[in-house]
């Protein structure tokens, strides 16, 4: 599955010269030369080709790498031009925690929608919303009702449910001696998770709406590095009424409408229904979205453009995770079989894994982490300065394009021993202390879901996905490959991390005894 999420830039040239004609018209009649402040420098900038700048660095195979391999060149703070555009690029812990720190209020933006008209990333998107009152609005909504503390607590049967129905049809495949994507099966987990925490019920894989989902969620991840280019000239291109990529993000919008509007009548009638009582997000959205009193009048678009945000971030970059930690595993059998001690010692043989063990799992827990360490599903993160600021020593002028190089700073040896190898061990310190270290030093040298205001919601769930999902797999199955090693190779032309080729392996059952989910599971 992760393998489809593929955009070839290679063959990108009308692109460029198209981009090279607009832009050259933007910067004869509209952009305004932007120089050092009162004598304060600007970060420094790596040679570049001429007119367009550092173009070739976005339309290399691997950006992440590409934007690695200059800044350990030039310095961990750089300000490269695309055209006329300015981007400032960050590969430095330092630097993060200054700008998720620091200046968390300045840049809690992450600049232009592509498009304005479009539920995935247009203007009634969440990702894209202005730090405002909309935004605080729908943040503590998916704070206090599905991502936090208490609202996982309450949907935990959920996750056990689905957990359990994960492990038989894997089980199911054991037996059949059928091999197995791990992926794919991650992504329906995931996606069953996500749709029975937000509208009460998993997608139908019977009439083909689970496939339908799945399928719209990885053609919305391949649209991720012309959302990313869009960003990047939307504000030049919109002087000269031209929209990069619309056609292409907008067409998926439709579809998504389409379904989206199924669920929710679905919902308003069983709210009509007497003594019906608000159980799941939507409801509560609907519940918003009727009552002209609420803190924050949203539409229609704003809950289904929500819906999609989750939906795609919950899926299948959980999914991507889950299949490189288990590639990670099989290729340290060492590792693994520590892990599975671990597990068997706690949980035992009895039962599957549950989330209610991940905290007596500290080993699961660093395997868990490790693996994010190395492959995060984001490999970048993007802000835009609200104001002029410094970072760094140097100037940064205001509305100017931050990208920060996650994959690179949490590969950084100035932070990390051996950052190449998989070590989960390099996290059974506590995270007290680990965190207590980064504000002492004024790192962030860990940042797999990003930072501050704008960082990933769902972070407390997918550490628990990822954590079930690796454990079940792991105390259940030993898992064959073809040939010795599993190929770590990355896809090419993708922000998402994912792997080149999809991991394909087949379940071996360590017992032929069906274990239950669970002795007892409370409904909280």
């Amino acid at each position: 599955m992760a393998a489809m999420i593929t955009v070839d830039f290679q063959n990108s040239f009308a692109f460029i010269l198209f981009c090279l004609f607009s832009l050259l018209c933007y910067s004869l009649f509209f952009r305004k030369a932007k120089g050092s402040r009162a004598g304060r420098d600007l970060p420094p900038s790596p040679p570049s080709f001429p007119v367009i700048g550092h173009l070739h660095l976005l339309l290399s195979v691997l950006v992440h790498k590409s934007f690695q391999k200059i800044s350990s060149k030039y310095g961990p703070l750089l300000l490269l031009r695309i055209f006329h555009v300015p981007i400032v690029l960050t590969s430095s812990a330092s630097v993060a925690y200054e700008i998720f720190r620091a200046q968390d209020v300045n840049v809690s933006s992450r600049g232009h929608p592509p498009v304005e008209e479009s539920l995935w990333f247009g203007s009634s998107n969440f990702f894209f919303a202005p730090y405002g009152d909309y935004f605080k609005f729908m943040r503590k909504l998916i704070a206090t009702k599905l991502l936090g503390p208490q609202a996982l607590d309450r949907s935990r049967k959920i996750r056990a449910d689905e957990l359990d129905r994960f492990y038989r049809n894997l089980l199911d495949k054991a037996m059949k001696k059928e091999s197995v994507e791990i992926g794919e099966e991650a992504a329906k987990l995931n996606n069953n998770i996500i749709c029975k925490m937000i509208m009460g019920r998993s997608c139908s894989e019977k009439n083909g709406e689970a496939e339908r989902v799945r399928g719209l969620v990885i053609e919305s991840l391949a649209l991720s590095p012309k959302i990313f280019l869009g960003m990047i000239f939307h504000k030049p291109l919109k002087k000269l009424g031209i929209s990069l990529f619309q056609k292409d993000i907008k067409s998926v919008s439709p579809k998504f409408d389409e379904l989206l509007e199924k669920f929710l009548v679905e919902h308003e009638e069983k709210m009509e229904e007497d003594h019906y009582k608000a159980n799941d997000m939507m409801d509560l959205l609907l519940e918003a979205y009727g009552d002209e009193n609420a803190e924050y009048k949203i539409t229609r678009n704003h809950i289904k453009s929500l819906f999609v945000e989750l939906l795609v971030a919950g899926t299948d970059t959980s999914a991507l995770a889950t299949q490189w930690t288990m590639a990670e595993l099989i290729n340290n059998p060492t590792i693994l079989e520590r892990l599975r001690e671990e597990i068997e010692s706690v949980v035992g043989n009895t039962r599957l894994i549950q989330e209610t063990d991940l905290s007596n799992l500290p080993y699961l827990q660093s395997v868990v982490k490790e693996g994010l360490r190395l492959h995060p599903p984001a490999s970048i993160s993007v802000r835009m300065s609200q104001e002029r600021c410094e970072l760094g020593g140097f100037y940064i002028p205001e509305k100017t394009l931050l990208v920060v190089n996650t994959y690179a700073i949490m590969r950084d040896p100035n932070f990390w021993e051996d950052p190449e190898e998989f070590k989960p061990e390099r996290f059974i310190t506590s995270s007290r202390s680990e965190q207590e270290d980064e504000i002492r030093e004024e790192v962030l040298k860990y940042i797999p879901f990003s930072a501050g205001r704008r960082g990933c919601p769902g972070s407390n769930l997918a550490y628990v996905s990822l954590g079930i999902a690796i454990g079940v797999m792991v105390q259940c199955f030993d898992w064959r490959i073809k040939g010795e090693k599993v190929n770590m190779s990355e896809t090419a032309g993708t922000i998402m991390l994912a792997m080149a080729q999809p991991l394909k392996c087949t379940p071996v059952p360590r017992t032929l005894n069906l274990l239950p989910s669970s002795l007892h599971i409370p409904s909280s």
